[in-house]
């Protein structure tokens, strides 16, 4: 049920949204993995990030993508808790908490360990339009975990001016998604996150420079 739900929940509103309303160019679509367990990092300027990354995904593979979200967000009532979990098919990662007593990043390593291809936005939140934001360490021990499964880097431009912080109505601007070779894990924490945002930068510049 859970898996009829993903499918009717991309065809009937993400792929309305993204690629009849806004549009979408996307470079380097082969990179993305075909099957899991595997981890697509992106950055996050917007509601509409997790409906652009589903549509880049064949429909007979949408079951295996998972985005890992906030549990303080998407869980605060029971409502919305049904529809980000068997619907959209986030793994919440509880912000804020205590490591010590329990593990936020336990469903994502559950998630890889049954073979699923793992969404992170390690931003961690929505950053302003079109800027990145600096990148969070939990990739980085989630990576630790599993030295062999590759990171896709995806950069996504145009989200940030099409629906960005405090907008509810999506503006019609054509989006473009570069997608970055996969890398995998480095033994240094800070090696590891400085190449993923050097990567991130370079893809941007790309996006900037095909704007001008």
């Amino acid at each position: 049920m859970n898996r009829l739900l993903r499918l009717l929940f991309v065809v009937v509103i993400a792929y309305p949204v993204v690629l009849a309303w806004l549009g979408v160019s996307v470079a380097n679509r082969k990179r993305l993995p075909t099957k899991g367990p595997g981890i697509i990092i992106a950055n996050h300027n917007s509601h509409l990030d997790l409906l652009t990354l589903l549509t880049l995904f064949p429909l007979s593979k949408v079951h295996l993508v998972h985005p890992a979200a906030a549990a303080d967000y998407f869980l605060k009532n029971r409502w919305v808790a049904w529809f980000a979990t068997r619907v959209v098919g986030i793994i919440p990662v509880v912000r804020g908490g205590d490591p010590k007593q329990s593990d936020p990043l336990a469903g994502c390593v559950q998630a890889l360990r049954e073979g699923k291809i793992l969404v992170l936005f390690p931003e961690g939140t929505r950053g302003e339009p079109e800027r990145l934001s600096e990148f969070k360490s939990g990739l980085w021990y989630l990576c630790q975990q599993f030295p062999e499964v590759p990171v896709t880097p995806v950069f996504m431009h145009g989200l940030g001016r099409a629906m960005g912080k405090g907008q509810w109505i999506p503006v019609p601007f054509f989006i473009d998604v570069y997608i970055d070779e996969p890398v995998y894990c480095r033994s240094d924490k800070s090696v590891f996150i400085s190449d993923l945002k050097q990567r991130f930068e370079s893809l941007q510049n790309n996006a900037q420079g095909r704007d001008s």
